[in-house]
């Protein structure tokens, strides 16, 4: 059930999985007077899908502004009839960095835009790591993917669409379509030193690290408690030697990771840190009972995020990403008993004994993966330079 706690001036929602999610988002669409914001790396042609373009839809013909900014890897697959229909009803749909040569390896490939953003007239939006996708993965899997989004009201929901909009000019730009949008791209707006709500982006100029460093900061000031839940867990040397820095502090460091096999790259690779992080005191919850698709985390009760970021190269060295920090008892007290309730529930603890029992081959696989995943976020990712969109 949804948790809403009142912080420095702003209503925050926490919204755990689709099912608390969409009804929300859809519900705030339908009250849209003037604009709508809508960014997803992945948006599927499913019941999910037709729901909120329905809604958009809605919105575009009452005659709010709609924007819609897709991903062109991730939302490859949504089939141009349906974007052309978008299109038809008023909505203005833009994809950043398009797919045009598929299987093509090419320097900017693994820049994608990784943000799960929606912002409606500036009052209400949406931050997370929640997709337009059906809930439930399908297949075996009854339960639905475990993730997290904050409903937002207040003044950070302006600097949210601020955002949004400055990087629909971009990309707006970008496509040659300077004439159609007339307004000028504005700074971002100065935020206090620490406040209490921080929205928090990661691209590739003036905020190379700003999630990373927040990640740091607060684990380098934990007295008692870190609990980290990420899907994809490949953090550097830095972020791995803090972890264990807070351990020998006596912090009690917790983390809740993709136990179920999604890509199998990046799952073999992640487990090849689990030896060095076991021994270092770290405890590996693996959840099971269905996809982990959170990106949260929560400090000493106190501090906690809600974001698109996992902690791999992809999100920290080449994505476009957004996180919520918010440093509130009562918000983040709400996050860390969802975590545990879904520890104790559907994950397994992972011991030290039982890992080293793990086979020559086993090891020698995720070590593959490690360096693989390395190696290919270093050739055709990590490009210093201008950021093209």
């Amino acid at each position: 059930m949804n948790t809403t706690s009142q912080v420095d001036g702003h209503t925050l929602t926490l919204l755990r999985n689709g099912g608390e999610y969409f009804p929300r988002l859809i519900s705030a669409i339908d009250s849209a007077a003037l604009s709508v914001y809508l960014e997803t790396y992945i948006y599927a042609a499913d019941a999910t899908g037709r729901l909120v373009a329905e809604a958009l839809q809605r919105a575009a013909r009452r005659g709010a502004k709609v924007h819609l900014l897709l991903d062109g890897f991730g939302s490859s697959g949504l089939p141009p009839v349906q974007v052309d229909e978008l299109r038809a009803a008023g909505v203005n749909v833009l994809w950043f960095r398009p797919e045009i040569a598929r299987f093509k390896l090419r320097r900017y490939r693994l820049r994608r835009l990784h943000r799960k953003l929606a912002a409606v007239d500036g009052r209400i939006a949406f931050v997370g790591g929640i997709n337009i996708i059906d809930d439930i993965p399908g297949g075996q899997l009854a339960a639905p993917r475990l993730d997290y989004a904050v409903e937002v009201r207040g003044d950070t929901a302006e600097r949210v669409q601020a955002a949004m909009r400055r990087l629909w000019l971009l990309v707006s730009w970008t496509n040659f379509r300077r004439q159609r949008e007339r307004e000028k791209l504005q700074p971002a707006p100065a935020r206090d030193a620490q406040p209490k709500v921080s929205f928090l982006l990661r691209d590739n100029l003036r905020h190379r690290r700003d999630i990373e460093q927040a990640y740091l900061e607060a684990i380098s000031a934990a007295q008692r408690e870190i609990v980290i839940a990420n899907a994809y867990f490949l953090p550097g040397r830095v972020f791995r030697r803090a972890l264990a820095q807070a351990v020998q502090r006596g912090v009690r460091v917790v983390l809740l990771l993709q136990g179920k096999v999604e890509y199998r790259l990046q799952h073999y690779a992640m487990l090849a840190l689990y030896g060095e992080l076991l021994g270092a005191g770290v405890e590996i919850h693996e959840y099971r009972t269905s996809f982990l698709h959170a990106k949260v985390a929560v400090v000493d009760g106190y501090w906690a995020t809600v974001g698109s970021s996992n902690i791999d190269p992809f999100s920290l060295w080449l994505g476009r990403e957004a996180n919520l920090v918010v440093r509130d008892a009562e918000f983040a007290g709400a996050l860390r008993a969802s975590l545990a309730h879904e520890m104790a529930l559907g994950a397994h603890l992972v011991t030290h004994f039982a890992w080293r029992r793990r086979g020559a081959m086993a090891r020698l696989l995720m070590r593959a993966s490690y360096g693989a995943v390395r190696l290919l976020t270093g050739l055709i990712g990590y490009a210093r330079g201008r950021d093209d969109v």
